[in-house]
């Protein structure tokens, strides 16, 4: 590629993908009204594109012009750091050029950068920066004078908390780094940043403390990053979704969060975090087994509630998975096993039931995930009632009908409302839930036993860059476990994760 001054006509040359890497080798003109051809041809359909041509007549003489994304920068800084300045330029340095003098004595941008390079500037310009073309000068100025609107600070509303923080990240990957600087306020945090996607050329901000985290890690991390080739990422899960380790895994191994405080904690863990522009969604890795059961808050209640809070999670992930495999294998081929008086009830309860006990128990299954589904994609008002109301319709007419007996309706309630205590393993849970009573109904107590010895070993197997998946519960003593199956009080915490580089919370506690 290259320029080709042709009176305005074909430009930019016969074929364009559409990509910021068609312009890198075109270098702007330095004659005013080709470059401002130039952008208007590479803008032709664009209707926002706004040039507004100056002439300075002070004590310098030139010409200039300004284009910019209309909607993307703030009009009113445009006004007061680069147009007013340029209408009272003063005289200049005679060793300075046009363009050096204007970035370094007449703009009062927050920054102005010098380049030649049509890629760069359009780079600039789609991510709300201003363009400063000056005639006869073959450099032009990029200012910093982005001003979109934001959704602004909330809380998330899938990780809302009874007390601590109520913030959460907004889609301006530059305000949540502010935020998470805002509670990191240390030299030691590193923010690197990367561009991913052809057509999109997302900001992507790999944050880490430099002392703590591996810096194996983080150069895997990078090695996987640009691997990447996509057209676009409009959410920090395509980027995830590419760079796991497991991809086909049904446990996740890099893990998702909304709130500031959750990053910066996972960050003084010697953990490393995804900022995507874009999406509140941050990604944070390596991720082990055991956050799946750590709620947001266990650490700002009293120990011993988070304690009880935790332990029953592990409890419902275990019921969930469970009963309705269980329920299956005893009543159909270890009927021994139930007390006599539960077994007769039970075949009582079924009596007049068309279906199976496997067919009763996979239809009840599918019906609860379709009432979950359903309150959750329908709008806030309507979504819970529907759930609440749709179940205990839909379950007390089929009980009546004789469609589904009432043991299994008991079954599959207390299964699905233990899942809803697990909201990270919601998926795992469906996958695991479904396979164990598959093998449940063909191999009895036998099969289920052998699928949670291959779900064992499966979650054994797993690593998270590197790391092992269950590395939070190989040793058995309190400094590993402190964090796992309980909430240890904080004068307990004596140390980080093992895959950290620095064991050791410096200055906090003594080993």
């Amino acid at each position: 590629m290259h320029f080709i001054p042709l009176d305005g006509h074909n430009i930019l040359g016969d074929y364009m993908s559409g990509q910021l890497s068609d312009y890198e080798g075109i270098k702007i003109s330095g004659d005013l009204e080709k470059d401002i051809a130039l952008f208007k041809e590479i803008f032709k359909k664009d209707s926002v594109l706004r040039i507004k041509r100056i002439k300075v007549r002070h004590s310098m003489k030139f010409d200039c012009a300004l284009l910019y994304m209309d909607g993307m920068t703030d009009s009113d800084q445009l006004n007061e750091a680069v147009i007013r300045p340029l209408l009272l330029v003063g005289t200049p340095n005679c060793s300075e050029t046009v363009a050096e003098y204007v970035e370094k004595q007449v703009l009062f941008a927050r920054d102005a950068k010098r380049t030649d390079n049509v890629a760069k500037i359009l780079q600039g310009i789609l991510y709300g920066e201003a363009l400063i073309l000056i005639d006869k000068s073959s450099q032009a100025l990029t200012v910093d004078a982005k001003g979109w609107r934001t959704r602004g600070i909330s809380e998330p509303q899938d990780e809302r908390v009874l007390q601590g923080p109520r913030e959460g990240f907004d889609e301006a990957a530059l305000l949540n780094l502010a935020m998470l600087r805002r509670k990191l306020q240390t030299p030691d945090l590193c923010t690197e940043m990367l561009r991913i996607g052809r057509r999109t050329s997302t900001l992507v901000y790999i944050c880490y403390l430099d002392t703590l985290a591996n810096p194996e890690t983080v150069a895997e991390l990078k090695k996987r990053i640009k691997k990447i080739d996509i057209d676009g990422i409009l959410d920090s899960n395509y980027i995830a979704e590419q760079i796991r380790d497991s991809g086909y895994s049904i446990f996740k191994t890099c893990g998702t969060t909304e709130r500031p405080d959750t990053v910066a904690a996972k960050l003084l863990e010697g953990r490393i975090a995804l900022v995507v522009d874009g999406t509140p969604v941050v990604v944070t890795l390596p991720y082990l087994f055991s956050e799946n059961f750590q709620a947001d808050e266990d650490y700002y209640i009293n120990f011993l509630v988070s304690t009880t809070g935790r332990m029953l999670r592990y409890i419902c992930f275990f019921l969930s998975i469970s009963i309705p495999a269980i329920f299956i294998a005893l009543t159909t081929f270890h009927k021994q096993l139930l007390p006599t008086s539960l077994a007769i009830a039970i075949a009582q309860l079924r009596g007049g039931v068309p279906f199976s006990p496997f067919s009763e128990c996979i239809i009840m299954i599918f019906v609860f995930e379709i009432l979950k589904e359903t309150g959750v994609r329908m709008p806030q008002s309507l979504g819970h009632a529907l759930s609440i109301v749709g179940g205990l319709v839909v379950g007390q007419a089929a009980v009546e009908a004789r469609i589904i007996s009432t043991p299994m309706l008991i079954v599959i309630a207390l299964s699905g409302i233990a899942g809803l205590m697990i909201p990270k393993l919601r998926g795992a849970i469906f996958y695991l839930r479904i396979a164990l009573l598959i093998l449940s109904a063909l191999l009895g107590i036998y099969g289920y036993l052998a699928g949670m010895a291959l779900t064992v070993m499966h979650i054994i197997s797993i690593k998270s860059f590197g790391v092992d998946y269950t590395v939070s519960l190989k040793r058995a003593d309190f400094q590993t476990l402190k964090d796992t199956f309980w909430r240890a009080p904080w004068k307990f915490m004596r140390e980080r994760p093992s895959f950290n580089r620095n064991l050791i919370r410096k200055g906090e506690f003594k080993k």
